[in-house]
């Protein structure tokens, strides 16, 4: 339907006629010419009056354009109005600013941080670098560990080869000092003098025998008697469990699970280390044991006799295996280590030998102008002695002479021209190390433990310090740390009573081994 307007009428300032305007706003009542009317007034007054800055479909379509006429007197001009919403996307600005330049947009600073929401994409993407990453560095830590792990198999294997050699030696014995007297410990609870001990491979117990038939566990840590083993008297062999004679020697074996113990009585009893129960009672010699030593790692058992002979003994099956012989004295002491071989001191026939047993061999050494009265292995090849001349040798099972000797290892005592060297009782080793430690048997004021340094592939001896222990030392062992060194002392030698020291005690000396801090460069 369309409107012919007449040409004369009325016209509104802002361009359309107004008697025609109010005849459209009339026919708006009727809902058929609503259309029309929206559709005039977005012709003549949204493109005149209003600039949407922003779009936005859902506001527009509520928004809703009203127009308000002033009265007659308002001098003739009449101002559209529009009805807006209550919204930030549209803004009333004057017709007189249509005049003016146009606005031009902000611009955003270019340092400023645009943030935005992740996808789940981008999500999935991200937790995929950081996984690979970790994956990564485990891989990397886990290369470097086994690399170490590597080094440290490798150096341990090196070292197993070169024991099994007799080629190690740990070079430790320079870094060793004297300990503060304060800080030895003495152990008592033996009647008479300490004959003999030994320290079970984890370094937490000791154990100890003497003269008065009794055996004694000690706990390192604390020095407190864990289990007594009574001596018995003689005559009651036939119903005490135990001793009854003086227990010259003893020897645990390497998992700590049997004792030995050997007497003046000919025999060798096995004890359970764990609870100290009898097991087995060994009989052949016929006379007294004086040295008993477990092949490492195994449950053999050798034993030397004052009957100048060698046995071998199985624990496990409680039996006797055979008998080697060889000495021309009494056999004083007796070592092994993990060879199917052992090592002997012959006494008063001046000889050390090694004995061979798969083979049933032996190789003999002379060098000692004395009884040789102890010896002891530092690993497969070197061993060291002590003898009654107050001589210390050092010895390679490769050569018949010693390899070092030390003559007054401990001094003399006596009137001038009539000095007589101090009896070496005892001899100890750090296995595999250049630490090695001997005991003197002499005057109260003098008696002390000697340590040595082993020179360069065992070619000397050299005095490192001394530990002032009244008494004779008559047993010396070092704990497999090599964390401290245990004397056993008395006032008499174990072998014998060709004189007694009435000032000593009876007693274990537990020495600590201290050693020089790092140095820092």
């Amino acid at each position: 339907m369309l409107l012919q307007l007449p040409s004369s009428v009325a016209v509104h300032p802002c361009g359309f006629n107004v008697d025609w305007f109010e005849k459209v706003e009339a026919l708006t009542l009727n809902s058929g010419y609503r259309l029309l009317r929206n559709a005039v007034l977005s012709r003549f007054t949204m493109s005149s009056f209003f600039i949407k800055k922003k779009e936005n479909p859902k506001l527009a379509k509520k928004g809703t354009a009203v127009i308000k006429r002033k009265n007659d007197g308002d001098s003739g001009k009449s101002k559209i109005q529009a009805k807006k919403p209550n919204s930030k996307y549209n803004e009333e600005i004057s017709s007189d600013s249509e005049t003016e330049s146009p606005t031009e947009p902000k611009k955003r600073p270019s340092n400023e941080v645009v943030e935005y929401d992740e996808t789940p994409q981008e999500k999935k993407l991200r937790l995929a670098k950081r996984y690979l990453e970790q994956l990564k560095e485990e891989e990397e830590n886990k290369a470097e560990e086994e690399s170490f792990e590597t080094d440290l198999v490798a150096g341990r294997l090196q070292e197993e080869v070169l024991e099994q050699k007799g080629k190690l030696q740990r070079l430790i014995a320079k870094d060793l000092i004297p300990p503060d007297p304060s800080e030895i410990r003495l152990l008592r609870g033996h009647k008479l003098p300490i004959t003999c001990l030994v320290i079970s491979s984890d370094d937490k117990f000791i154990f100890s025998a003497a003269k008065d038939c009794s055996i004694i566990k000690w706990d390192v840590e604390s020095g407190k008697k864990l289990r007594t083993i009574p001596g018995g008297r003689k005559g009651t062999e036939d119903r005490h469990v135990g001793h009854t004679a003086h227990i010259l020697c003893m020897s645990i074996s390497s998992d700590g699970k049997y004792l030995a113990t050997g007497d003046m009585n000919n025999l060798i009893m096995i004890w359970e280390a764990e609870t100290c129960k009898h097991q087995y009672k060994f009989t052949g010699h016929k006379g007294p044991v004086s040295g008993l030593s477990f092949r490492k790692g195994t449950h053999d058992l050798y034993s030397a006799s004052h009957d100048r002979s060698i046995k071998v003994w199985n624990v496990d099956e409680n039996a006797y295996v055979e008998t080697l012989f060889g000495h021309q004295d009494a056999i004083t002491g007796l070592d092994s280590l993990s060879r199917e071989r052992c090592v002997t001191a012959g006494g008063r026939d001046r000889t050390v030998r090694v004995w061979k047993i798969a083979e049933e061999s032996q190789l003999v050494f002379h060098g000692h102008e004395g009884s040789i009265d102890c010896i002891q292995l530092i690993n497969e090849e070197h061993m060291i002695t002590g003898a009654d001349d107050g001589s210390v040798s050092l010895w390679s099972v490769n050569k018949k002479k010693p390899l070092s000797t030390v003559k007054q290892a401990h001094g003399c005592h006596g009137d001038a021209g009539l000095e007589q060297s101090h009896w070496v009782a005892s001899v100890a080793a750090l296995h595999n190390s250049d630490a090695v430690a001997s005991g003197a048997s002499g005057c109260s004021h003098n008696s002390q433990v000697q340590l040595w340094k082993c020179g360069q592939h065992y070619r000397g001896l050299e005095p490192l310090f001394s530990v002032p222990v009244p008494g004779f030392v008559n047993s010396l062992k070092f704990s497999s740390s090599g964390q401290f060194l245990v004397a056993g002392v008395g006032q008499e030698h174990r072998l014998g009573r060709w004189w007694r020291l009435k000032e000593a005690k009876n007693g274990i000396y537990i020495i600590p081994l201290k050693r020089k801090p790092p140095n820092p460069e």
